[in-house]
C-alpha cells in the first residue's frame, strides 16, 4: 500500500511539473475591423415615365454606369473609403414637378445632382439647388437662361442654344439653300428657345420666314398647323422640340404632300424619332446635336460597348454626358479632398477633365467651353453624320456633299482620366 501511494504521489508531482513547463497558448488576436465606408449620394433627375422616358432612362443609365464603375475600382476621398449611391427621381418633364423633385433630392442629402434633361425642368430646379449649395450638372439642357441666372451651382456639359441654333441655321442656308422657311416649336423652354435662335440667325442670313407656329410637347396631331403652312410653300420646316412630336410631324407632312425638308435639334436626334416617323418618312430628316458623334468621342467606343453589355440597349441620346457628369463631381471631390458640397463646389468650376465626350472645362457661367455640334441626317433608317462643327473652327469636318462617308472615329481614350488636352481657347 505504501509503495503504491508513493508511486501515485510521484506521478502526480511529475504531471504538475510538466504542466508548469508548458505555458498556456495565447488567445487568437481579433482581426482588425475594416475601415468604415461612407455612403455619398448623387442625385439624378429626368423624365423616367411618360413620352420622354426613353431619354430620361438613357441619362439615368449613363449616370448609374459611372457610379458602378467608380465603386468597382474603389474611391477614397479625404482618407475615407467612399461608396457612391445614385438617387434617381422622375420629374416627368414637368417644370412644377421638377422643383418638387429638386427639393426632395436636397432633403435626401444628395451632395450633387445630374440633371435635369429638359431646360424647362432645369431652370426652376436650379434655384432650389442654388439655395441649398448643391452643384448641378445638366447633361442636356441647352436653353441659355439656365446658366445666365447668376447661380454658382449650375453647369452643363453640352453646347447651348445660342451656339446650336445659329450653327443649324448656317448649315441650312449654306448647304440646303432654302428660299422660304417655316418654324414650329413645342412651347417649351428648350423647343422655343432653340427655334428662336435658329429663326434669328436664319433671318440675319437672308432667309425669308413664311410661318412661325407653336404646338405643345403633348400634342401628336399637327395637321391643322401643317395645312396652314402648306399654303405658304416653305422649302424647309424647322422644328424646336422632342422626338414624340417630331416623329409624327414629319410623317404628317409627307401625308399632306408637303415637300419641304425637315430639320430640328438634339431633342429629335434619337432612334425613337425614326421609329415614330417610320423609315420611309424619316429619310432625309436632319438634326443638330451638341457633342461629337458618339463613335468619335475620345472614350466613345469603349463607353458604347460597356453600355450595351450592361443594359442590352443602344445609347439613346445623352447617356455619355450623364456618365461624365458623375466623374466630374468625383474629380472635384478628389481635388477638394472632401465630399462636402460646400468644399468641392468651387472645384467643379475649375474642372479640366478628359471625359468620354472629350475635354470638359466650364466658363464663368458654367457653360461648356468649346462644345462641338454635329449635324446628322437620317439615311437608310439610321442617323448618319453630315458635319462636325467646333466653335474654334466654325467649319465642317466633313466637306459638303460627302453624305455617305462619315468621319473615321478617333482612337478611344481611357474613361475617367484627367485631361491632358491642350489649354482651353481663351
Amino acid at each position: 500500500m505504501k509503495r503504491s501511494m508513493i508511486i501515485a504521489v510521484a506521478l502526480s508531482a511529475a504531471l504538475v511539473g510538466c504542466s508548469k513547463q508548458e505555458p498556456p497558448k495565447p488567445a487568437p488576436k481579433a482581426e482588425a475591423a475594416p475601415p468604415p465606408v461612407t455612403v455619398v449620394k448623387i442625385g439624378l433627375a429626368a423624365p423616367i415615365t411618360g413620352p420622354q422616358a426613353h431619354i430620361g432612362i438613357d441619362i439615368r443609365n449613363g449616370a448609374q454606369l459611372a457610379v458602378d464603375d467608380i465603386n468597382a475600382t474603389g474611391l477614397t476621398v479625404g482618407g475615407n473609403k467612399i461608396k457612391l449611391e445614385l438617387v434617381a427621381e422622375d420629374d416627368e418633364a414637368n417644370p412644377t414637378k421638377a422643383a418638387t423633385v429638386a427639393q426632395k433630392l436636397v432633403d435626401s442629402k444628395v451632395v450633387a445632382v445630374v440633371g435635369h434633361f429638359n431646360s424647362g425642368a432645369s431652370i426652376p430646379a436650379s434655384k432650389v439647388y442654388s439655395d441649398a449649395g448643391i452643384p448641378q450638372i445638366s447633361p442636356s439642357s441647352t436653353n441659355p437662361k439656365y446658366t445666365q441666372q447668376g447661380f454658382k451651382t449650375t453647369f452643363r456639359v453640352v453646347a447651348n442654344d445660342d451656339q446650336q441654333g445659329p450653327v443649324g441655321a448656317k448649315f441650312a442656308l449654306d448647304k440646303l439653300k432654302p428660299k422660304t422657311i417655316a418654324v414650329i416649336d413645342d412651347s417649351t423652354a428648350y423647343g422655343q428657345g432653340l427655334a428662336d435662335t435658329f429663326e434669328a440667325a436664319a433671318k440675319a442670313g437672308g432667309a425669308k420666314l413664311v410661318a412661325r407656329e407653336h404646338t405643345t410637347d403633348k400634342d401628336t396631331d399637327f395637321k391643322a398647323i401643317l395645312t396652314k403652312i402648306k399654303g405658304k410653300k416653305p422649302e424647309l420646316v424647322f422644328f424646336g422640340g422632342i422626338d414624340p412630336q417630331a416623329g409624327p410631324m414629319v410623317k404628317q407632312m409627307s401625308e399632306l404632300g408637303i415637300k419641304a425638308k425637315f430639320m430640328g435639334g438634339d431633342g429629335m436626334q434619337t432612334p425613337n424619332f425614326i421609329k415614330l416617323a417610320t423609315d420611309k418618312y424619316a429619310e432625309g430628316a436632319m438634326a443638330s446635336m451638341p457633342g461629337l458623334p458618339k463613335d468619335q468621342m475620345p472614350g466613345g467606343a469603349k463607353f458604347l460597348e460597356k453600355f450595351k453589355a450592361k443594359y442590352n440597349a443602344e445609347v439613346e441620346l445623352f447617356a455619355p454626358m450623364g456618365y461624365d457628369a458623375v466623374f466630374v463631381f468625383v474629380d472635384a471631390m478628389k481635388r477638394a479632398n472632401s465630399t462636402d458640397p460646400a468644399k468641392f463646389l468651387p472645384e467643379v468650376g475649375k474642372t479640366n477633365y478628359q471625359g468620354v465626350i472629350g475635354p470638359i472645362a466650364f466658363d464663368e457661367k458654367g457653360d461648356l467651353k468649346n462644345g462641338p455640334i454635329t449635324i446628322y441626317v437620317v439615311k437608310a433608317g439610321k442617323w448618319d453624320t453630315l458635319e462636325v462643327i467646333t466653335p474654334a473652327s466654325s467649319a465642317a469636318v466633313v466637306p459638303p456633299g460627302a453624305l455617305t462617308e462619315p468621319p473615321k472615329a478617333a482612337e478611344p481614350a481611357a474613361m475617367g482620366e484627367p485631361a491632358k488636352a491642350a489649354e482651353p481657347a481663351k
